[in-house]
């Protein structure tokens, strides 16, 4: 039986979006958590990786304060512990609606930080999850990626880009100067210097993420409206928190956990993701490492990724 549902559902007295496409209601069920916080990818995740649909039931949700979730959302709710109550309240909901007792859970960026605590607090309707673009530490996180995108700039002998980026920093405990305006200079000309992905060198972050977005087709008027208005709003209200996590505290799991990584991925460093993974304690774990590909894998090395992904989930029970 063949599904594609795309509606609200209620989530936590906030009624929030979710699209969810499957061939076969008998295969597993995979939801996918999206980065920022903030940003959607339900576009990009049904269409360019649709091919999925051979394994999986995918689902897709737009997080508490983003795009179609944007409406009715109080800002002192936007915290991570209450996202990952959201989170888990998505689970039982896709358990409940497709009949399982558990599901898949992959995350990338902000996601894979969600994904880690949802993993930690509710792992009994979790069949395992997979991050990339693995979150780790969020002070480190901006010393090394606001290093690196100094250093490249000083090297190109790109003054501009310098002065630009000596004005926002250094960050000091994850915040740049200028709140979210300071890190997004620092993340456009970290991109431009291939800290994101080879691919996407000369890209500004509303070429690489906001007009896909918009373009494709997936969303509906109210949804863009979301999706223009929240990602800044929740950016700006998760960040503080988001930039104090440090996950070498988070590292015991009832459930299998996997990190497909981008060895070139500067966004969220990759050196920083193999000490803490080092650490985790859980019934099985993998590190995948990708060395082609920077803070998405899953677009840099497709087809790598997601025959990895079908070999490695379609052997634990769902």
């Amino acid at each position: 039986m063949t599904v594609n549902i795309k509606k609200k559902i209620p989530v936590n007295g906030v009624m929030q979006k979710i699209h969810v496409v499957s061939n076969d209601l008998s295969l597993p069920v995979l939801l996918f958590l999206h980065g920022g916080p903030g940003v959607v990818n339900r576009h990009s995740i049904l269409a360019d990786h649709k091919d999925l649909l051979d394994s999986f039931t995918m689902a897709t949700w737009d997080q508490r304060g983003s795009g179609g979730s944007y409406y009715g959302v109080k800002e002192d709710t936007l915290t991570i512990g209450q996202l990952v109550e959201d989170a888990e309240a998505v689970v039982e909901y896709l358990c409940n609606e497709f009949k399982k007792e558990k599901i898949f859970v992959i995350g990338g960026s902000w996601g894979s930080l969600l994904g880690i605590r949802l993993a930690s607090a509710y792992p009994e309707h979790v069949a395992a999850f997979v991050g990339f673009g693995q979150f780790v530490n969020g002070e480190k996180n901006e010393q090394i990626t606001y290093q690196f995108t100094l250093d490249a700039a000083k090297a190109a002998g790109d003054e501009a880009a310098v002065k630009e980026l000596e004005s926002v920093g250094p960050p000091v405990l994850g915040m740049y100067k200028g709140g979210f305006d300071g890190m997004m200079k620092q993340r456009n000309l970290m991109m431009k210097y291939g800290g994101y992905s080879k691919s996407e060198e000369k890209r500004s972050y509303m070429d690489s993420f906001v007009k896909p977005m918009i373009l494709s087709g997936e969303y509906s008027l109210s949804d863009i409206v979301g999706i223009a208005l929240g990602y800044k709003r929740v950016l700006k209200a998760m960040w503080p928190e988001v930039g104090a996590v440090d996950l070498t505290e988070c590292t015991e799991f009832a459930v299998p956990i996997f990190v497909f990584d981008g060895k070139l991925d500067m966004n969220t460093p990759a050196e920083l993701v193999e000490d803490w993974f080092k650490q985790i304690q859980a019934p099985h774990k993998e590190l995948i490492w990708f060395e082609s590909s920077g803070h998405n894998p899953m677009g840099d090395e497709p087809e790598r990724f997601k025959k990895l992904l079908r070999e490695k989930l379609t052997a634990i029970p769902a």
